[in-house]
C-alpha cells in the first residue's frame, strides 16, 4: 500500500511537471483552419493541382508560425503577484501582477494571466524585453473564509488565434475575506455586554475612559474634548489626556458555532463582527470569544482587524463547544443561530436567516 502511494505521488508530481511545462489547445478557428487545410492537402493530391498544393504549403506556414510565436511569447515570462492579504465581502480586491518579459530581443504579446479558482483575469497586450509591466485583476467575494491561491497560469493565443498554449507558475498565498461589518442590528440592553470586573483586561493600557493615566500627543481620530488646553499651549501642539483603560466598558461578544455551516450561520458572524464594529465606533474596547477562540479586549482598528481575522477563519460544527468567556456570561453578549440563555443579551439570528437579509435579530 506504501509502494503504491508513493508511486501516485510522483506521478501526480510528474503530472504538475508535465502540465507547467507546456499545453496546447485548439481554438475554434484554429481547428476548422487545421481541418480545412488537412482538406485542402487531400484535395491538392487527388487532384495534383499546383494552386492546391501552393494553398496548402501557405496554410500549413500559418499553423508553423502560429505555434512558434505562441511559444515565444510565454517562454522566458516570470510572474509576481501582490495583493492586500484581506477583503471584506462584497467588496472589489484587486490583484496585482508584475510580468518580466525575460528575453534578450523578442517582445511577449496578449499574454493572459489567470488565476486557478477567481472568475476575473489579467491581461498584457505588450510586455517589452528585459522590462517589467504592470496589470491586475478585480475579484469580489461573495462569502468570508480563506481563498487559497497556487496556480497562476499564462497563456496566449498570439498571433492568429489559431491555438492556445498555457504554462503554470506556482504562487502560494490565501486572500482572507472578512466579514461584512454594517449589517443592521439593534444596539444592546442596557448594561449587556459590560464586563463587571477587569477580567483579562489590562489595565494601565490606553482605551476607554477610566482613571487618568498621562498626556500623549494628539492622534487624528482623538476626542476633541480629551484635549488639554494648557498643555498644548505650554508644548506648542496638541497633546490629549490618557485614560486607563476601564475593564467594566468592555463589550463581551460570543459567538456559538454550534451549527450546521450554512446561511444562517453566516448571518450570525456578521452580526458579531456588526457589534464589535459599532464598539469600535464608539471607542469602547471589545473581546471576543468565538468557540474555543478567545480575543483579549482591546480596543481601536488593528483590534478590530484581529477580531475579523477570527471571524473569517471561524469554523460551524454541531458537535462543537459553548463559547466559555472568562467572565461572567451575565456580562456577555450570545449572538447564536438558536435560542440560548444565560448570557446578558442575546442576538438570535433563527435557522432560516438569509444572507440578503437586512433584519435586525430579536433578542432571545
Amino acid at each position: 500500500m506504501a509502494v503504491l502511494t508513493r508511486t501516485l505521488g510522483r506521478l501526480r508530481h510528474a503530472w504538475r511537471l508535465l502540465r507547467a511545462w507546456r499545453r496546447i489547445y485548439f481554438t475554434g478557428f484554429g481547428l476548422a483552419f487545421t481541418l480545412g487545410s488537412i482538406a485542402v492537402g487531400l484535395a491538392a493530391m487527388n487532384t495534383a493541382n499546383n494552386l492546391l498544393y501552393l494553398l496548402f504549403g501557405s496554410m500549413v506556414g500559418f499553423i508553423v508560425v502560429s505555434s512558434w510565436l505562441s511559444e515565444q511569447t510565454i517562454r522566458d515570462v516570470r510572474v509576481e503577484r501582490g495583493h492586500s492579504h484581506c477583503v471584506t465581502v462584497g467588496q472589489d480586491l484587486r490583484i496585482h501582477y508584475q510580468i518580466t518579459n525575460q528575453k534578450r530581443f523578442l517582445s511577449s504579446l496578449a499574454i493572459e494571466i489567470v488565476e486557478a479558482g477567481l472568475p476575473n483575469h489579467a491581461f498584457v497586450a505588450h510586455a517589452p524585453p528585459r522590462r517589467p509591466v504592470s496589470t491586475r485583476s478585480v475579484n469580489s467575494f461573495v462569502r468570508r473564509g480563506i481563498y487559497p491561491l497556487g496556480t497562476v497560469t499564462i497563456s496566449t493565443s498570439f498571433p492568429f488565434g489559431l491555438f492556445r498554449k498555457e504554462r503554470d507558475v506556482e504562487i502560494p498565498g490565501e486572500i482572507l475575506v472578512w466579514p461584512r461589518t454594517d449589517r443592521r442590528v439593534r444596539a444592546p440592553m442596557a448594561g449587556a455586554g459590560r464586563s463587571a470586573h477587569s477580567g483579562v483586561a489590562a489595565r494601565g493600557a490606553p482605551g476607554a475612559r477610566g482613571e487618568y493615566r498621562s498626556v500623549r500627543g494628539y492622534r487624528p481620530g482623538d476626542d476633541p474634548k480629551d484635549i488639554h488646553w494648557r498643555s498644548s499651549a505650554r508644548l506648542r501642539q496638541p497633546v490629549v489626556r490618557e485614560y486607563e483603560r476601564d475593564g467594566a466598558d468592555t463589550r463581551w461578544v460570543c459567538l456559538d458555532t454550534r451549527c450546521e455551516p450554512g446561511e444562517a450561520a453566516e448571518v450570525a458572524v456578521e452580526v458579531a463582527a456588526a457589534l464589535i464594529a459599532d464598539a469600535v465606533a464608539e471607542r469602547r474596547p471589545f473581546a471576543l470569544v468565538a468557540g474555543d477562540v478567545l480575543l483579549a479586549p482591546g480596543d481601536g482598528a488593528a483590534h478590530l482587524e484581529r477580531a475579523l481575522d477570527i471571524l473569517a477563519r471561524v469554523d460551524f460544527v454541531e458537535s462543537g463547544s459553548a463559547p466559555h468567556p472568562p467572565v461572567p456570561t451575565a456580562s456577555c453578549i450570545l449572538v447564536a443561530v438558536l435560542p440560548s440563555g444565560g448570557f446578558g443579551d442575546v442576538y438570535t439570528v433563527g435557522p432560516d436567516a438569509r444572507l440578503d437579509a437586512a433584519a435586525t435579530p430579536a433578542a432571545a
